[in-house]
C-alpha cells in the first residue's frame, strides 16, 4: 500500500482592522466647544465610550448635558467660564438609560432634564439628586427628538419614529396632546410662546396649533429628501429647516413661504443659529461643521438726492414753449447758457413767443437783474431785442408788462450812456498813447542823427 504524507497547514498572523482617517474621526467620541469667532476648540469632553449625541447647554450656560450611543448613561458636566477658559469641575451626575439617548433638554426651572431614548421611553430627571422622577412609555418606537417648554417647567414635547408627536405634562403623568405626523419624526420645535409646535419628518414640515388641541395649521413640502433638523430665529419671524438634500430653507412665520435658501456640500444633520441671528452653524454627514457669519452692513450716509431740473427734459425735445419760464433758476449761469443754446439753434424766438402776463414778467425780471453784468450782457441784450420785436404790437394792454418794459428801457438807456462814456474814455486814452508814441519816435530820430554827425567829424 502506498503511504500518505501529512498535510502541512500554513498559519498566518491575524490582520488588524484597517485604520483610515475616517475611522479615526468617527471613533473620536468627544464633544468640542468652539469659539464663536476664532472657530477653534476651547474645551473638549472625552468621557464617552461611543458616539455622543444632542449636547445641550442650560439657559445660563453653566451646565451641559449630552447623550450617548452606548446605552449606558448620559452625563451632566458643570462648566465655569473664566477669562475665556472652561474648567470641568466634576461630573454632576450619571443618569442610567438602557438604550442610546438621542435627545435631552433642560426644563424651564433649570433643575430637571428630559431625555428620550431608543428604548421607547421618555424620562424626567432631577439634577440635584441625580434621580429619575417620571418615566413615560407611550411611544412604540425610537424617541429621536424632543424639547422642553421655555415658559412651563412641566411641559415638554417628544417625537418618535412611530410617527407621533406627544406633549407631556409632568403633573398628570401622561401625554396631554398627541398628533400624527404620518412620517418618522426627526425633529420638533416649540415656539417660545408655547402656542405653536413644528414637527419635521420625511419631506414634510408641519405646524400645529397647541391652543386648539394640536390642530394642523400648515404642511410644508419644500425639500426633496428627509428633513432632519429645525431652528427658529431669535425674533421668531423666521423658521429654518435642514435636510438630506443639502439645503437649508428659510420660511416666514407669517406666510410660511420660503424667503431664502442655502446650499451646502453634503447632507445636513444639525442646524443652529447664534444670538441675534449673526451666525448660522450647520453639521453635515461628511464630518464638516460649517459656520457662516452675517456680514455687517456698512452704514451709508444719507445724501439728499437732488431733483433733476425740468429744463434737462425740455431741452431734448422740440416743445420749447415750456422751456424758458422753468429755467429762470437761482443760478443765472444756467439760464444764460440755455438762452445761448436756444439762440444757437435758432429757436429762441419760438421759445419766448406766446407767453402770458405772468410768464413774460418773469423773463423781464430776469433780464432786469442780470443785463448789467458784463459776462451776461452780450447774450441778454440779444434776448431783449427779440422780446421787444415780439411783444411790441401788444404794448399797452398790460400795465404790469408795460412797467417792466419801461424799467428795461431805462436800464438799456443807462447801459448805452455807460458804453458811450467808456468809448470816450477809450478815445482819450488812445490819443494819449499815440502822443507818447510820437514823442518817443522823435527822440529816437534825434539821437540817431546826432550820432551820425559825430561820426562824420571824427572821420574828417
Amino acid at each position: 500500500m502506498a503511504g500518505y504524507k501529512p498535510v502541512s497547514i500554513q498559519t498566518y498572523p491575524i490582520l488588524g482592522e484597517k485604520i483610515t482617517q475616517d475611522t479615526l474621526y468617527w471613533n473620536n467620541y468627544k464633544i468640542h466647544i468652539y469659539g464663536r469667532y476664532s472657530q477653534e476648540p476651547i474645551k473638549t469632553f472625552s468621557r464617552f465610550k461611543d458616539t455622543a449625541y444632542c449636547a445641550t447647554f442650560r439657559q445660563d450656560g453653566r451646565l451641559l448635558v449630552a447623550g450617548s450611543e452606548d446605552g449606558g448613561d448620559f452625563s451632566l458636566q458643570l462648566l465655569i467660564e473664566t477669562e475665556l477658559l472652561f474648567f470641568e469641575i466634576a461630573g454632576k451626575g450619571l443618569f442610567y438609560v438602557r438604550r442610546a439617548v438621542h435627545t435631552v433638554d433642560f426644563t424651564a426651572d433649570k433643575y430637571h432634564v428630559v431625555s428620550g431614548a431608543d428604548d421607547y421611553t421618555v424620562k424626567l430627571w432631577d439634577i440635584p439628586n441625580s434621580k429619575e422622577i417620571l418615566t413615560f412609555r407611550e411611544h412604540s418606537d425610537y424617541v429621536r427628538c424632543g424639547c422642553a417648554s421655555k415658559l412651563n417647567p412641566d411641559l415638554f414635547v417628544t417625537g418618535s419614529y412611530d410617527h407621533t408627536v406627544k406633549v407631556f405634562d409632568a403633573r398628570t403623568n401622561q401625554s396631554v396632546i398627541s398628533v400624527e405626523h404620518e412620517q418618522p419624526v426627526e425633529s420638533v420645535l416649540l415656539f417660545p410662546s408655547g402656542g405653536l409646535l413644528v414637527s419635521a419628518g420625511g419631506r414634510y414640515v408641519k405646524v400645529w396649533d397647541m391652543l386648539k388641541g394640536g390642530q394642523l395649521l400648515v404642511s410644508l413640502k419644500n425639500h426633496h429628501k428627509t428633513v432632519t433638523c429645525l431652528c427658529l430665529s431669535s425674533s421668531g419671524q423666521r423658521l429654518l429647516s435642514g435636510s438630506l438634500d443639502r439645503k437649508v430653507k428659510v420660511y416666514s412665520t407669517t406666510s410660511y413661504k420660503v424667503v431664502h435658501s442655502f446650499d451646502y456640500a453634503a447632507s445636513i444633520l444639525s442646524l443652529a443659529l447664534a444670538h441675534e441671528d449673526e451666525t448660522i452653524v450647520v453639521g453635515m454627514t461628511n464630518g464638516i461643521l460649517s459656520v457662516k457669519h452675517r456680514k455687517s452692513e456698512a452704514k451709508k450716509e444719507s445724501v439728499p438726492r437732488r431733483r433733476r431740473p425740468a429744463y434737462r427734459t425740455f431741452i431734448k425735445g422740440k416743445n420749447y414753449m415750456k422751456q424758458q419760464p422753468s429755467c429762470t433758476t437761482k443760478t443765472p449761469e444756467i439760464t444764460v447758457s440755455i438762452i445761448k443754446e436756444l439762440n444757437r439753434r435758432g429757436v429762441l424766438a419760438n421759445a419766448l413767443a406766446g407767453r402770458d402776463e405772468k410768464e413774460i414778467s418773469r423773463v423781464l425780471n430776469f433780464l432786469i437783474r442780470n443785463l448789467s453784468q458784463p459776462r451776461f450782457a452780450p447774450v441778454l441784450i440779444n434776448a431783449a431785442e427779440i422780446i421787444i420785436d415780439i411783444y411790441l404790437p401788444v404794448i399797452g394792454q398790460s400795465p404790469v408788462v408795460d412797467k417792466k418794459f419801461l424799467v428795461l428801457q431805462g436800464l438799456v438807456e443807462k447801459e448805452i450812456d455807460y458804453q458811450r462814456e467808456l468809448l470816450e474814455t477809450l478815445g482819450m486814452m488812445d490819443m494819449l498813447f499815440s502822443t507818447m508814441m510820437s514823442k518817443e519816435s522823435t527822440s529816437v530820430l534825434q539821437h540817431s542823427s546826432e550820432g551820425t554827425l559825430e561820426n562824420k567829424k571824427m572821420k574828417s
